[in-house]
């Protein structure tokens, strides 16, 4: 499966041998902000310590993670097609808001 680009992500083949302490072990997170963190490239997740009083954390494979990142596109897809009847683009509207916020400064 590819990405929105055509490009397919790094990381372990569906067909790869499953070892449980290479599966059970992400890569070493690197931080993204103050709340976030990536582990695989383009894998962008809200850093664990700051969800574990009201989220029970649950170990999670690797190759799960990077089949999940690697259908969101297919799955955002027939989200759209199923129920959108506008795609509204984040990018565009922080250029509106930032705009009208200029404007009235």
């Amino acid at each position: 499966m590819t990405d929105h680009q055509g490009t397919q992500p790094e990381g372990l083949r569906a067909a790869a041998p499953y070892r449980y302490d290479e599966q059970m072990a992400p890569p070493p997170a690197a931080r993204a902000n103050e709340v976030a963190q990536a582990t695989f490239e383009d894998v962008f997740e809200v850093d664990p310590r700051l969800m574990q009083r009201h989220v029970l954390q649950q170990a999670f494979p690797n190759w799960d993670t990077l089949r999940i990142m690697r259908s969101r596109h297919d799955h955002l897809d027939w989200m759209h097609r199923h129920f959108a009847h506008t795609v509204v683009i984040g990018s565009e509207l922080l250029s509106e808001v930032e705009s009208e916020a200029g404007e009235a400064g």
